[in-house]
């Protein structure tokens, strides 16, 4: 990690950097974000006469601190798409012990992920509105706790998933952290507008995690939910990205929203989530779910496409703004993947 660390020191706020992101070149801008002289100073760039409110470093803080590194709210996510798919391999409900330790482990990963992530993009985190207050920005953690911790949560997860639930889960799950903190953080975030395609990659694994915690094997129907999460992920992101645009070419982050007009990724959007839909529907014809899940698959994916249509007639017309209204295809997005998933663990009932 060190060399990482070396390579991608904090922005210089002396002048504007252009900087060269696999051959598209993006500004990043002098103008600061509405975040805290914390954040300034947790990349040395505070001046000397600044004043700055005291970090609450209470036990309390500290630890409150610590669970933030992790991200809950983006495990409780991860957690919704791995539960229903052990519903779906047991055929029924699976064993509630086993439940609860798949989901004890999965939490730990993606928090020790979570956690290396921020270590990792401390820099930029200090430089981004919606990022402003992170342990790290505030130095509320310290960059060599956070690491210590990120570490510590990867090994016992790790060891957790494969004592008490099997090794094809535990490769998994390691798998799905190294690939996020690796290939998605360290090496495509910064590089390339196709970050979030590939990087998605490690939130869909927890599918998988959920089928082999119950199986300790493998099947066409975690493959597809895998792939159905592929193809969700772009779409899911891209709007929110479109709405937080400026903080990502604040800091030379190519998102696609950065360095593509409305009219083209919402265009992109439209097709990814065509994709996602129709995957959606091959459990059906291939045995694996009844017509329950059907219902809710086309309902919720149709809801989905005008959505998304919606979007892209607004971007075509160069609505900008708040009229543009992407973040409803965000929201829209969270409570689609949450009704598909319950759909997965109640269709056998129904069966």
């Amino acid at each position: 990690m060190a060399w990482y660390a070396r390579a991608f020191t904090p922005l210089s706020h002396g002048n504007a950097r252009l900087m060269s992101l696999s051959g598209v070149c993006v500004t990043a801008v002098e103008s600061r974000p509405g975040g805290t002289s914390q954040a300034l100073e947790a990349l040395g760039e505070a001046s000397p006469g600044t004043s700055r409110s005291p970090v609450d470093r209470s036990f309390g803080a500290r630890v409150k601190g610590f669970v933030a590194l992790t991200k809950p709210r983006i495990i409780e996510l991860l957690l919704i798409t791995t539960v229903p798919v052990m519903f779906l391999a047991q055929q029924g409900v699976p064993d509630l012990g086993l439940v609860l330790l798949t989901c004890v482990g999965g939490y730990l990963s993606a928090g020790g992920a979570n956690a290396l992530n921020m270590y990792i993009d401390r820099d930029i985190d200090a430089l981004m509105d919606r990022t402003s207050q992170r342990p790290l920005v505030t130095g509320l953690v310290s960059p060599r706790e956070c690491l210590a911790f990120g570490i510590t949560l990867a090994v016992v997860s790790t060891l957790l998933f494969g004592l008490t639930v099997n090794w094809l889960s535990a490769w998994l799950s390691l798998g799905a952290l190294l690939f996020y903190v690796v290939v998605y953080t360290m090496i495509l975030k910064r590089r390339t507008s196709q970050n979030i395609v590939w990087g998605g990659i490690a939130g869909c694994l927890p599918v998988l995690i959920g089928w082999s915690s119950v199986t300790n094997s493998m099947s066409w129907a975690p493959v597809i939910l895998f792939l159905v999460m592929f193809f969700w992920t772009p779409p899911h992101y891209w709007p929110l990205s479109m709405k937080v645009k400026e903080d990502y070419a604040r800091v030379g982050v190519p998102m696609l929203p950065v360095i593509a007009s409305n009219k083209v990724v919402a265009r992109q959007i439209v097709i990814y989530s065509w994709v996602m839909v129709a995957v959606s529907l091959l459990l059906t014809p291939l045995g694996y779910t009844g017509w329950f899940y059907t219902v809710v698959a086309l309902a919720a994916g149709g809801f989905w496409l005008w959505e998304a249509h919606g979007l892209q007639n607004r971007a075509k017309a160069e609505v900008t703004g708040g009229k543009l209204k992407e973040m409803r295809l965000f929201h829209w997005s969270i409570t689609y993947v949450s009704l598909l998933f319950v759909a997965v663990a109640v269709d056998p009932f129904l069966r």
